[in-house]
């Protein structure tokens, strides 16, 4: 299939970061599939500044095969960025995500594909059920998929991180992967409306080449990320309803106490018996720092992740070359 206007198929979309070794494997397996099924297909690479041979890789493979497209970054900016421009340059009918080291399956493509044609899945997230990787990396993954279950209210998925996955066009086009959200993409749809959210066993092979991009900080930047997500899903367009009470709450309790603090001062200037230093008081600078802190509740609490969200930069990188 040629680089013309035409609607393929599939969109394999590649994100990647040094991954020269894996590369022309990856083009050829992934070509081999296609053609034994029949589809039409682009592979688009998001090459995430990488610093080796990658992008000389990538133009090599892209004159051998008219099916490959390109996007170079001009420095890391990381997997949710490249997955967000890869999927504003798909085409295709199915939308399919998977890493460039080799350890996703080109041979699953064709069963992803049926399960978003024909069984009418929005959305199909690939399970590693049996992994190949150390326990360090094992034990805290499964931690993290349960919390993240809990949260999202998507109790069918084993594994949200995973980077096989098979999209409805329609999906990829009405959701905005920025920060570390590609571990939340099933999350971003369900509160998209795309609710249709299937599960499919993998096969996960060994790495091949080179060492994984990812440490273990991943982990606890995860579960923020998941707090993010889920308090922008709960109370992203109606802040007012948790900071608001909270600042209301604060400031009321602050103010009671005070009065409270007032009168009693008041019986103690009547009664001499009945002696109150207001400013001696602990609880009087206590209540008073509830009303300020109720206030700055009320009237700043969201105002940041507000402004982060409706950035218009925030989605804005510098690309160095484009295929």
């Amino acid at each position: 299939m040629s680089k013309e206007n035409t609607i393929p198929d599939i969109s394999v979309v590649v994100p990647l970061f040094n991954e020269e070794e894996s590369l022309p494997e990856l083009t050829g397996w992934i070509r081999r599939v296609m053609e034994a099924n029949g589809f039409s297909y682009e592979i688009i690479f998001v090459n995430d500044g990488s610093t080796d041979g990658s992008e000389r890789v990538i133009e090599r493979l892209a004159e051998e095969n008219p099916c490959i497209r390109a996007v170079a970054f001009a420095r890391n900016y990381g997997k949710s960025p490249a997955l967000n421009v890869g999927f504003a340059r798909a085409r295709g009918r199915v939308v399919i995500t998977m890493d460039a080291d080799l350890q996703d399956s080109p041979d699953e493509i064709p069963e992803l594909y049926r399960m978003i044609t024909e069984d009418g899945y929005d959305l199909v997230s690939g399970w590693k059920k049996k992994r190949y990787d150390p326990l360090s990396k094992t034990i805290p993954t499964k931690l993290f998929n349960a919390t993240a279950r809990r949260v999202s209210g998507i109790h069918n998925l084993h594994d949200f991180n995973c980077g096989l996955k098979a999209y409805r066009s329609e999906v990829v086009k009405h959701i905005e992967v920025y920060g570390d959200m590609h571990r939340y993409i099933p999350y971003l749809a369900k509160n998209a409306g795309y609710t249709r959210i299937g599960e499919k066993v993998v096969h996960h092979q060994a790495r091949k080449y080179g060492t994984t991009k990812f440490g273990l900080d991943r982990f606890v930047n995860g579960y923020l990320d998941l707090a993010t997500l889920w308090f922008q899903s709960r109370f992203g367009i109606k802040p007012m309803h948790i900071f608001g009470l909270l600042g209301s709450a604060m400031f009321v309790i602050g103010f009671l106490a005070v009065l409270t603090l007032i009168v009693m001062k008041i019986v103690s200037m009547v009664n001499p018996s009945y002696a109150f230093y207001l400013t001696n008081s602990v609880y009087f600078y206590l209540s008073l720092a509830a009303m300020i802190m109720g206030l700055q509740f009320f009237l700043t609490g969201f105002t940041g992740e507000l402004i982060t969200r409706n950035s218009p930069e925030r989605n804005n990188y510098l690309i160095s070359s484009e295929i």
